[in-house]
């Protein structure tokens, strides 16, 4: 996701340091071009050789290391920045950075570069909590840099609070969302439905899905880093909820018909890849079936179907894409909706097949329009989201 990007680590003197290995390993998996700057107080910590080992790079502590290529390492760095990461940050550099002081390799770098900055403070609770530290960090988000607030819990010095570094996957989704993609949905409003809903039967009883609400997470994940502002609409799932999004839990059908029909009004893009609680009742002759299949038609004579209705009411310029899963006749079954739910574009795929439906990891299907058909091979549930969503940019 990161392949030809250049991402700089900031490492200065904190117990955490240890935890920019992982990130940096991270980046790396990402195919990102990582290179780690070094305060001196930092190497009691951690090894320059740990990072040069695991990004392939040089390390970097001293700013008149004669150990380079003929270029001024400093500035050619600088350049060749995409995002500048500083974590952990200390006080003494925080203070540094937002004071324009350039005495060392780090605070030069980031003095001179003008790509995006995001610092991530780690250091004792009194130490953050000073109203000089406070300040700086003020300072430096006035000055254009993002700041990772501090996780609170046990530090090292067995004091409880603020000033714990985030852990390295939280970080990395924050230099995911600023470098990952280009910004061609900024501005853009973008509301996604995702996971299964849940209709009571009784007091004990209710009716759902096999949905597990990975492909509307994707989606989701998708627009975010695509600029977009993102609200995700979702049922009960087992996913972390994605970051940077606006995630609104649901229930039952009626709920997220309630959210969705009102949050509608304002989208750009609509994806409807909830699979809501749907029952026909079964005709058997046998009187107890029966009578379960009608307790199940009752609980959900009040279930709406969303997707009709959003096509009633869609708004000019906005694009509607519905899903559909089939066991068969995928295709004409998959256009009939389409027509029916005045949709812009539905995204179908065959149960039957392997690496599709419930799940899953992946997914193959097929993106429908008005105009054509487009089957995608066997894909990650992220790399079909990426088609999905650029298939719905090119009906905008």
């Amino acid at each position: 996701m990161l392949k030809g990007k250049c991402v700089i680590l900031g490492v200065t003197g904190s117990i955490a340091a240890y935890k920019t290995a992982y990130l940096a390993s991270a980046l790396r998996k990402q195919h990102a071009d990582v290179h780690v700057i070094m305060t001196k107080n930092a190497v009691q910590f951690i090894t320059p050789l740990t990072f040069e080992s695991l990004t392939g790079n040089k390390c970097f502590v001293d700013t008149f290391d004669r150990d380079f290529k003929f270029e001024i390492s400093h500035i050619s760095l600088a350049k060749k920045a995409d995002i500048i990461m500083v974590a952990p940050a200390s006080a003494d550099v925080i203070a540094k950075m937002a004071n324009g002081i350039a005495d060392d390799m780090l605070t030069t770098v980031v003095l001179a570069a003008k790509c995006r900055k995001v610092v991530a403070p780690a250091m004792n609770t009194n130490m953050y909590e000073n109203p000089i530290t406070l300040d700086n960090i003020k300072k430096l988000h006035d000055y254009g840099f993002e700041i990772i607030g501090p996780s609170v819990g046990l530090l090292a010095c067995n004091d409880v609070g603020p000033g714990k570094m985030p852990e390295p996957s939280d970080l990395l989704e924050y230099i995911l969302k600023d470098i990952a993609h280009e910004k061609d949905m900024e501005g853009l409003n973008v509301l996604v439905t995702a996971g299964p809903t849940q209709e009571s039967m009784d007091p004990v009883r209710f009716i759902t899905n096999h949905s597990t609400g990975k492909m509307g997470y994707a989606i989701a994940k998708v627009c975010m880093l695509r600029g977009a502002n993102v609200t995700l609409v979702t049922g009960e799932t087992r996913l972390d909820p994605p970051r940077f999004i606006d995630v609104i839990k649901v229930t039952s059908t009626q709920e997220m018909y309630n959210v969705v029909t009102e949050k509608a009004k304002y989208a750009d893009f609509v994806f409807k890849a909830a699979a809501v609680a749907d029952y026909t009742p079964a005709v058997k002759s046998d009187d107890k079936i029966k009578k379960k299949d009608d307790d199940m038609s009752i609980a959900l004579e009040r279930a709406k179907d969303i997707l009709s209705t959003l096509g009633q009411s869609k708004k000019a310029g906005q694009v509607l894409c519905g899903f559909s899963m089939e066991t068969k006749d995928m295709l004409e079954n998959s256009r009939k909706k389409l027509v029916k739910k005045n949709v812009d574009m539905i995204v179908a795929n065959n149960l039957k097949v392997e690496g599709a439906g419930f799940g899953t990891d992946t997914n193959v299907c097929t993106i429908i329009t008005k105009d054509h058909e487009r089957q995608l091979e066997k894909l990650s549930k992220f790399d079909a989201a990426v088609e999905i969503v650029n298939e719905a940019l090119s009906l905008k």
